[in-house]
């Protein structure tokens, strides 16, 4: 297979896996809660993820899902990769209040109650609802940054120019998917995936450190909501 073929093919499982994650999330269940139609919706994109990896003889381990080799530098790496998100958060709320930029509202505390329910002072909601936050968090790095970052490589034939626009890509999408729209939630959210993807390809595309700053950044945003 030539790379032109070979890129196609990707591109072809590229918009096959987009159009499950947004097309499945007009199907919603109303006799159950946010939290468990999230779960649906997720597993429908890993199960089209899976399908096509193993089409192309793809593993998780190949993408990054493999046990870290030594502890020090998964602590390192987690840390280094929870600052790069939040360190860009701070520099576009600096920007955002210098520039006076004209964005919709961040709405996502009210989403939140809406969601998940009232977690002020609810620690038993908390500690109920938390380990699904966390699966989603481990569904969306593998996903997001595993399979999806990957893919748009392949597609431009895993030249540095790709690595470059996979970063910005899965960022984009990443941050649009959590509020279909283009506002201040889904630029933070955004950023937050533009450090998870630099992360991921600064520090040797192991998917565990990620996997951890994505649930810490989670833990203590549902934290915030509980005090």
């Amino acid at each position: 297979m030539d790379h032109s073929t070979n890129s196609k093919a990707f591109l072809l499982d590229l918009a096959l896996y987009l159009a499950a994650v947004f097309l499945i999330r007009e199907v919603y269940f109303d006799s159950f809660g946010f939290l468990t139609n999230g779960l649906f919706w997720s597993f429908t994109g890993l199960a089209v993820a899976a399908w096509r990896m193993k089409a192309r003889g793809v593993t998780w381990a190949d993408l990054g899902l493999c046990q870290p080799t030594h502890l020090k530098k998964l602590v390192t790496v987690t840390a280094m990769t929870l600052g790069m998100s939040i360190g860009s958060i701070i520099i576009f709320e600096i920007l955002k209040d210098q520039f006076a930029w004209d964005l919709t509202a961040d709405t996502s505390n009210e989403a939140a109650v809406s969601k998940f329910g009232n977690l002020k002072n609810n620690w038993v909601l908390f500690f109920t609802i938390i380990p699904v936050i966390w699966l989603e968090s481990f569904l969306e790095e593998i996903l997001d940054r595993g399979f999806m970052m990957n893919w748009i490589e392949k597609v431009f034939s895993n030249t540095l120019f790709a690595t470059v626009l996979a970063v910005i890509l899965q960022a984009a999408i990443f941050g649009f998917r959590h509020s279909n729209d283009f506002s201040e939630r889904s630029i933070t959210v955004g950023l937050i995936g533009l450090g998870m993807g630099l992360g991921y390809v600064i520090f040797g595309r192991n998917l565990w450190p990620l996997i951890l700053a994505h649930c810490l950044l989670n833990t203590a945003s549902m934290l915030d909501r509980v005090g």
